[in-house]
């Protein structure tokens, strides 16, 4: 009897007690395997600067080609007003790049109290040079520089960073020209990194006149004219554009590219899974350690939780400018060099 009474009350204790075990098993395995599932699924890193390397090998034979066919080495010269520390690290940057790739280049430094005539008067004897191929004025100048007359000075055909009104004319336009070189190694970069565009939605959240607009061009022209363009469909948001607005419109979207230099801007919560993100932002900030590290406008490890593609800050977008500035110096030489046979 006590038998009975005891098995009466174990057995059905014992049969919620196995429950729970195997109840409890399996949400360990289902948490494992979300983890796992979310370690699969993290975002594809577009590594810039390994890309950028891989395309400067092939300048580096493009320009060994241009000189074996009897032309000197492009020159690039580079003129930094005032001693602002990132606009000299930039500078450093694209003469190592230079020296990589086989181009002769130089650095003019001028101090910061040098006068717009006299920045002006560097910019001619420039752009009268034969031997000068490319010029370019690191961004951004003084305040008693103005920075679209500096632009328009420089040679069109020697504009290697695109920022003459006449090659921004010439992007929007659809016609052949010399593209800024940022916003042409993102178009690079989506290309090899084999993301569609063509009729998809792109958020480009930024509206300056060196990256953002034109940016905004190459992703929504016809990828049958002069520039190859992305034949995306595009949204430019910007500092007036409301949060909850942002917000709606990059979940909207295939492809996010943002370039305002404001740290954690993107969130996990704005992006569409699977999306592509492009940082152009880059600030520096004080992190737990009381270290400085430069980081982008996009949340990197909460968004690449969603994300199908994202590029890292530093060592994603950086790198492509740097190379397609050396893209656009050799191929404004060897545009300089037919015009030059075409007149003898």
């Amino acid at each position: 009897m006590w038998r009975r009474l005891l098995g009466s009350f174990l057995v059905p204790h014992c049969i919620r007690l196995e429950m729970q075990l195997h109840t409890t098993s399996n949400h360990f395995y289902v948490l494992k395997k979300l983890a796992l599932e979310s370690k699969h699924n993290m975002a594809q890193i577009i590594n810039g600067k390994q890309m950028a390397t891989d395309i400067q090998d092939d300048l580096r034979k493009e320009v060994q080609q241009f000189v074996a066919a009897g032309n000197r080495a492009p020159h690039l010269t580079a003129i930094l007003v005032g001693e602002d520390p990132a606009s000299e690290r930039y500078v450093k940057n694209k003469v190592i790049a230079c020296k990589d790739v086989g181009l002769s280049s130089e650095t003019i430094v001028l101090p910061a109290a040098t006068t717009q005539e006299e920045l002006l008067q560097l910019i001619e004897e420039k752009n009268s040079d034969d031997n000068v191929n490319g010029v370019l004025v690191q961004l951004p100048v003084p305040e008693h520089i103005d920075e679209r007359t500096i632009c328009n000075a420089i040679s069109v055909d020697k504009d290697v960073d695109g920022f003459n009104e006449l090659n921004i004319g010439r992007l929007a336009l659809d016609m052949t020209g010399i593209v800024p070189a940022t916003p042409l190694g993102i178009k690079t970069m989506l290309e090899r990194s084999n993301i569609s565009t063509f009729g998809r939605n792109a958020v480009v959240v930024g509206r300056s006149k060196n990256v953002s607009l034109p940016l905004a061009i190459l992703l929504s022209s016809d990828g049958r004219n002069a520039t190859k363009a992305l034949d995306a469909t595009v949204t430019i948001c910007h500092r007036f554009t409301p949060p909850k607005e942002l917000a709606k419109y990059c979940r909207l979207a295939d492809i996010i590219v943002v370039a305002v230099g404001k740290p954690g801007l993107i969130t996990k919560d704005m992006v569409k899974p699977g999306a592509c993100v492009i940082d152009v932002g880059i600030t520096k900030v004080m992190d737990e350690a009381g270290q400085v590290k430069l980081v982008g406008d996009v949340d990197f490890d909460e968004v690449r939780q969603v994300a199908g593609h994202i590029t890292p800050v530093p060592g994603g977008v950086g790198p492509m400018t740097v190379a397609m500035l050396m893209h656009n110096t050799i191929q404004a030489a060897k545009m300089q060099a037919r015009c030059a046979k075409r007149n003898h």
